[in-house]
């Protein structure tokens, strides 16, 4: 079984950021920055100075607007060489946003439902299905806008794959070690079970970067990305 290790800086500083980077070395090739270190903590340099070094980017940007935007500012994050991009999964921006990656490496990934959310999160949105369903419509929708990958719960990473065919590349938070802190999550699963759904790539926060050994915690995660532990 073999899975790619992102691990989130969700931290605030570029500072903070950098000082995590080099102590995990060579234990972590693949980062996440997202909207905390993206907007607060010059993140978005801070992407373009790993890539120089040689690391793999993932900005968990989340695009959303007129299809317009959506493809030139996709075009822009495709020209620092990221590996890969959130966006909506919204059919009109996924479609825009597959135009705006064209003739480039980067991954876009469409955000289906966020691990946050439970089926009374999804009501009260105002959508007239459940996760499941409203999971396996965006996955419908981003295999026939062409997109490169979805992000989903590990949970509907099983029916996503079914769905969306074997060489879609599925991203899934949520991941927390056997015994570990929840947070704020609520569709959650260990590294060596998400991987057995059918994900490829598992995005690890806080069980690393808030560890008092983020090296070992790192180490942990990989060695259990071969485990079949599962959360109840």
């Amino acid at each position: 079984m073999a899975g790619t290790l992102i691990v989130a800086l969700d931290i605030d500083t570029r500072v903070e950021a950098e000082m995590l980077i080099e102590r995990l070395g060579d234990a972590v090739d693949f980062y996440k920055i997202g909207y905390q270190l993206a907007y607060g903590g010059d993140g978005l340099a801070l992407g373009r100075a790993l890539l120089k070094r040689g690391k793999r980017v993932f900005f968990d940007l989340k695009l959303l607007d007129i299809d317009n935007t959506v493809e030139k500012g996709v075009a822009a994050i495709a020209a620092t060489g990221a590996t890969m991009l959130t966006v909506h999964a919204y059919p009109q921006t996924m479609r825009a946003a597959v135009k705006g990656a064209a003739g480039s490496s980067l991954t876009v990934l469409g955000v289906s439902v966020l691990t946050s959310m439970d089926d009374a999160d999804v009501a009260e949105a105002g959508f007239a299905r459940d996760v499941a369903g409203l999971v396996a419509l965006r996955a419908q929708q981003a295999r026939d806008a062409g997109i490169g990958g979805l992000v989903c719960s590990p949970h509907e990473a099983p029916m996503v794959r079914e769905i969306a065919g074997p060489k879609m590349v599925l991203v899934t938070p949520g991941i927390r070690l056997a015994g570990g802190d929840v947070g704020d999550q609520k569709r959650i699963m260990t590294p060596g079970a998400a991987l057995s759904a059918g994900a490829t790539h598992l995005v690890v926060g806080r069980a690393i970067t808030a560890a008092a050994d983020p090296v070992a915690a790192a180490r942990l995660v990989l060695s259990e990305m071969g485990g079949e532990t599962r959360f109840a």
